[in-house]
């Protein structure tokens, strides 16, 4: 499929501005953007739902398009084969009503329904159905509306690939998948042989699966070998080459503005053709679209907790005869950053309700800390009313937030979140499902708290906002419990891990998600290695005796000059930071770039340098310390 100087719009500037693009048989294509760059936009162009206003769209004689949405159909129902048949057309509805009346058992019905399935050729079709559910291992008589969230989308993904299609489009196809279902997913999609365009929030997914990145930007589409580290280094570098080409473009505006108000001096005939040139900077620079700002995230901080948060003893939890929580103790103290991993339906949801207090242990004890303000992150977005507008959603019929003492208005802090004005009064049934996440954080974070709990925050978000995201929790002084997914974002937030390990067994790890993989597997055991608090250890086999270490080389006495190197670097050091600290914070500032060129690269230069130099004084500092 190839696309050609693509133009379409929904109002104001082009959302795809002259896109070019072709997708090769066989390559698997992610498109990154920020929330409400195009990329569903653009899906739903190649995939026919949308017509473009200008260009056009060529394809290759009988290729056939598959799209699995962002968000589980409403009101989808039946059978799980129900279901899945639709994807294959008249043919999958003539079997799907043949599965029904077999099983209700109306044989009268059954003869003229056979009649159409073996004039469409429907038998075979029906084999393919049943290959893709043995595939996919789902149970084709299951009632789709009774099935979780992740077993919808494999449903709906089966419905998507049982007419093997020559290209797949995946909208956040791991959305409220867990783990073990992401590693599947992987592993099936890199052995699919079409083509696959897909968007995702989860970079683990991303680097794994991707061949090739294609980013919106602006408008614009611009390709990168899919090499994830690769593509965020020269990102940056052309954002920076960029903004010193806009900086110097602007000095140049300014001249010729000042010049122009100089009055007749610049209206003589021999000056006519620099009016003329102004007049098309002018226009240039109106219609450049500046890149959209980030997020600006700070959480309102209620005073501290007690020290201990919770404090779970010997605590049982089940459903009929299904134990989710066996003898399970632990305490939270204040400051911890807890991440919840498991398969869905496991228990996470039970467990956070008991930490919280919201659900009583059938045995065993839970003991809550004092002072505790929660705020909650419902991956449902629960809390959203989907009567108010973003605004009424926020300020609750306030005109002002309070955040850490300082007063903000309503819309200011929305528009801290990327929301217009206009944006902010619009019916939250026109958000997009980022535009969402970012609202529920909105009014996460304006709620003080000391405890956050975050149920699957990362769903729908750009990569921008997840990193902003990271940092903000990495920073927040409270406690910390969150529910997720994605394997990157709990190794770069939580400290420490609860594990649902089926059985009612909960393991406790130190560190994310990559530790509890590190210590999970004991050899010849299969059992955790490393959990906390729930088996005693077992005692040392016998083994042969150890020889006794060699005798550590002695330490060389330092001579004065160099103590007193020693004893100076560590204040060196912070005064570097500090250095680092302030070259960093002006180049955040988006006058900086309003610059001239020399003196942004000059800039660069002494930030360079004084990087170089602080490196260069840790490495002395650990030689000497040495």
């Amino acid at each position: 499929m190839t696309l050609n100087a693509l133009d379409y719009s929904v109002g104001g500037p082009l959302l795809l501005d002259g896109v070019e693009l072709t997708i090769d048989r066989g390559e698997r294509v992610a498109l990154i953007g920020r929330n409400g760059a195009g990329k569903s936009t653009l899906m739903r162009l190649i995939a026919g739902e949308l017509k473009p206003d200008d260009g056009e769209i060529r394809r290759e004689q009988g290729v056939r398009v598959t799209r699995l949405e962002q968000e589980v159909p409403a009101g989808a129902g039946g059978s799980v084969f129900d279901v899945v048949a639709e994807g294959l057309g008249e043919a999958g509805a003539a079997l799907a009503e043949y599965h029904r009346l077999l099983h209700a058992e109306d044989y009268d019905a059954l003869a003229d329904v056979q009649a159409r399935i073996e004039a469409l050729d429907g038998w075979r079709i029906d084999q393919r159905v049943t290959e893709v559910l043995e595939r996919l291992q789902l149970d084709g008589d299951a009632a789709f509306p009774a099935l979780s969230g992740g077993m919808k989308r494999r449903v709906l993904l089966a419905r998507a690939v049982v007419s093997a299609p020559d290209i797949l489009l995946l909208d956040e196809p791991t959305n409220h998948l867990d783990i073990a279902a992401i590693d599947w997913l992987e592993g099936f999609l890199k052995q699919w042989p079409g083509a696959i365009v897909f968007v995702t929030h989860d970079r683990r997914f991303l680097r794994a699966l991707a061949t090739r990145i294609v980013e919106i930007d602006r408008g614009r589409l611009t390709s990168w070998p899919g090499d994830w580290e690769n593509y965020v280094r020269r990102r940056e570098e052309r954002l920076n080459a960029e903004a010193q080409e806009q900086a110097r473009f602007d000095k140049l505006l300014a001249q010729e503005e000042a010049w122009i108000r100089q009055g007749i001096k610049a209206r003589r005939t021999r000056d006519e053709g620099r009016v003329r040139r102004l007049k098309a900077m002018r226009v240039e620079r109106a219609q450049r679209r500046d890149l959209t700002g980030n997020v600006r995230m700070a959480a309102a901080q209620a005073n501290a907790s007690g020290k201990k948060v919770v404090e779970l003893k010997n605590v049982s939890f089940a459903y009929g005869e299904r134990c989710l929580i066996r003898d399970f103790s632990t305490t939270i103290f204040r400051g911890d950053r807890v991440g919840l991993i498991g398969a869905n339906g496991t228990g996470k949801t039970t467990l956070l309700k008991l930490l919280l207090g919201e659900l009583q242990p059938q045995a065993g004890e839970v003991r809550s800390g004092t002072q505790l303000q929660i705020a909650y992150f419902d991956q449902y977005r629960a809390t959203l009313r989907e009567d108010w507008n973003a605004l009424e959603n926020v300020a609750e019929g306030q005109d002002f937030v309070e955040i850490n003492g300082t007063r903000k208005h309503a819309i200011g802090y929305l528009q801290d979140f990327l929301f217009t004005p206009e944006r902010a009064r619009a019916p939250i049934t026109r958000l997009s499902g980022g535009e969402r996440n970012r609202l529920l954080l909105a009014k996460l974070f304006a709620q003080p708290s000391n405890l956050l709990v975050m149920d699957e925050p990362t769903n729908d978000l750009d990569v921008e906002t997840l990193e902003l995201l990271e940092e903000l929790l990495a920073d927040y002084p409270g406690t910390l419990l969150l529910v997720s997914h994605d394997r990157d974002f709990l190794d770069n937030v939580v400290t420490s891990t609860l594990v649902m390990e089926g059985e009612g067994r909960v393991g406790e790890y130190i560190g994310g998600y990559e530790d509890w993989l590190r210590q999970r597997a004991e050899p010849g055991t299969g059992l955790p290695a490393a959990t906390l608090g729930m088996r005693r250890p077992e005692p040392a086999p016998a083994v042969a005796p150890v020889a006794a270490p060699e005798p550590a080389a002695p330490k060389r006495k330092l001579s004065y000059k160099d103590q007193r190197e020693l004893e100076q670097l560590p204040a060196r050091i912070e005064q570097l930071e500090a250095e680092i600290a302030t070259l960093t914070a002006a180049m955040n500032d988006p006058a900086f770039y309003q610059r001239d060129a020399a003196a942004i690269t000059a800039h660069g230069a002494s930030l360079q340098a004084t990087q170089a130099a602080l490196d260069a004084a840790y490495l002395r500092w650990t030689e000497l310390d040495a």
